[in-house]
């Protein structure tokens, strides 16, 4: 489980992640990374999930969901505490197994998170 000060909330967070961060598509996802600049920011980083109807029904949604959340707080650690991470679920994440789901969640997020640092520089 994600605490509170690493979860994204609004949509404009969403949005800004989306549109202006870093993405690495993987097979089961697409990992948008960006940098939070803002003076304002509390705690680590901030994770935030996009699962569609596309995934499936509302079950397979909610077990996709919670599997992402789980793994996203596992690498928590590892990741560094000005960074913002919309992680969007595709269709194929319903039936992966939770190991494919991490692999390419850290693989996409390593790529993303380098490619949001670059372009900060």
């Amino acid at each position: 489980m994600l605490p509170g000060p690493h979860r994204l909330h609004r949509s404009a967070d969403f949005a800004t992640v989306v549109r202006r961060g870093a993405r690495k598509g993987r097979r089961t996802m697409v990992v948008h990374a960006h940098v939070d600049s803002s003076e304002f920011r509390v705690g680590g980083p901030r994770f935030g999930l996009v699962v569609s109807k596309a995934v499936g029904d509302s079950v397979t949604r909610h077990r996709v969901s919670r599997r992402l959340r789980h793994i996203a707080a596992q690498l928590m650690s590892g990741v560094e505490s000005d960074l913002m991470v919309v992680i969007r679920a595709n269709p194929a994440s319903a039936t992966a197994s939770h190991d494919d789901l991490a692999r390419d969640f850290s693989k996409a997020l390593e790529v993303a998170t380098a490619r949001a640092r670059q372009e900060r520089s």
